[in-house]
């Protein structure tokens, strides 16, 4: 379908596919295996200035907006989810600066983002706080110039790689959630040290760590906006982001689709290609209207917040749900449809798979975004009602 790009955007979708065909499918199934964070990709990806395409241009980015970001991180993810993750989690613990961070904050932190040099990471989840956000246990506490962070950070994407970390944490626990602050910690602080990488079933390219403070101190000017505010930063920080979430969903959707129908139109059964069987026929096409629908969905969600709406909570849930869901559903029939073969790791099948899970999960799992959505047509019909 057409769904009107930009020729600038048209031009960054034939880039990224062009760096998923020569970069990153060559050497997904290797970097599945050994689990090695994929550094030479991002360099590329670096040097093709994508890192910077939602980032304001006078902070050294392209100036683009989520919908930019979602078509980089679909192309990506068509050839691997892990790998892809690596690029899309950094925008993750970014926008928090973007949304909240001073100009000084910017101007310190933003143009080596955008330029690839530093990486971001997004510190929320807990052992004891991961759907519910505001039980989170690490501390803030303000000593004179500075604040002293304890506590333990897991699960956290780019965990050990980034160098910016965006952090929740509590600066007055008898608050509640209005008591969790957000904060900018460098790596190499002295106290903040990582914990073990992760065995992942899926999207293992990408690394999944530990972040521990031990009385970590950081400059008071490392507050993002101010006291108070950190459950405000981390809901207005997903409504940007989980589009991008939708959009590595939808890649490993069409990714597995692809090889889906190429492998039904080489593989012979009853002395014909099995994509001449009914069965077979119907499972395509449905695969193929669940992808469509979900790229309409996330494009019109991406392009909703660029166009200033602020109040995109409800359409982020949404896009990030049925996205997400449809890429669970296609990579299971892709398997299907590869019969034995899609169970083994010698064919795409099975990766997509196990890659597609983890998009119902992070960023809010989707029960979660059904609360989220359910919850703003409560609120909304009560506001007709008035």
């Amino acid at each position: 379908m057409d769904y009107l790009l930009t020729e600038n955007q048209k031009m960054i979708k034939d880039l990224c596919r062009q760096i998923t065909e020569e970069k990153i499918t060559p050497v997904a199934a290797e970097l599945d295996k050994s689990e090695e964070f994929p550094w030479e990709v991002m360099k590329v990806i670096a040097k093709s200035d994508l890192f910077g395409l939602y980032i304001e241009e006078k902070y050294g980015g392209m100036g683009g907006g989520v919908l930019d970001l979602c078509l980089a991180t679909e192309e990506f993810s068509k050839g691997c989810g892990g790998i892809s993750v690596c690029y899309a989690a950094s925008a993750l613990g970014t926008y928090p600066i973007i949304l909240y961070g001073t100009d000084e904050q910017k101007q310190k932190y933003l143009p080596d983002i955008a330029k690839g040099k530093k990486l971001a990471a997004f510190g929320l989840t807990e052992p004891a706080a991961g759907s519910d956000a505001s039980a989170i246990q690490t501390t803030a506490k303000k000593e004179g110039d500075h604040y002293v962070l304890n506590g333990t950070k897991h699960f956290i994407t780019n965990g050990g790689e980034a160098e910016i970390y965006t952090v929740i944490a509590m600066t007055d626990k008898t608050k509640g959630a209005r008591g969790a602050s957000a904060f900018i910690v460098e790596k190499g602080t002295p106290g903040f040290t990582f914990g073990k990488k992760e065995d992942k079933m899926g999207i293992r390219a990408s690394a999944t760590r530990e972040l521990i403070f031990t009385d970590c101190k950081i400059p008071k000017e490392n507050l993002l906006g101010k006291e108070g505010l950190g459950f405000i930063v981390t809901m207005k920080t997903f409504d940007m982001s989980r589009p991008g979430v939708a959009a590595q969903a939808l890649g490993i959707a069409q990714g597995a689709l692809d090889a889906a129908v190429k492998y039904a139109k080489e593989r012979v059964q009853f002395g014909k290609p099995i994509s001449s069987f009914q069965g077979i026929q119907f499972m395509l096409a449905d695969m193929a209207t669940e992808v469509e629908a979900a790229r309409a969905l996330v494009y019109a969600t991406a392009r909703e917040i660029d166009s200033g709406n602020k109040d995109s909570g409800r359409d982020s849930a949404m896009a990030k749900l049925f996205a997400s869901d449809v890429a669970m559903k296609v990579t299971t029939d892709a398997v299907q449809i590869f019969g034995g073969y899609g169970y083994m790791k010698e064919y795409p099948a099975e990766k997509y798979m196990r890659d597609a899970k983890i998009t119902q999960i992070y960023e809010g799992t989707n029960q979660i975004q059904r609360n989220i959505i359910a919850l703003a047509l409560i609120k909304e019909a009560s506001k007709n009602k008035k």
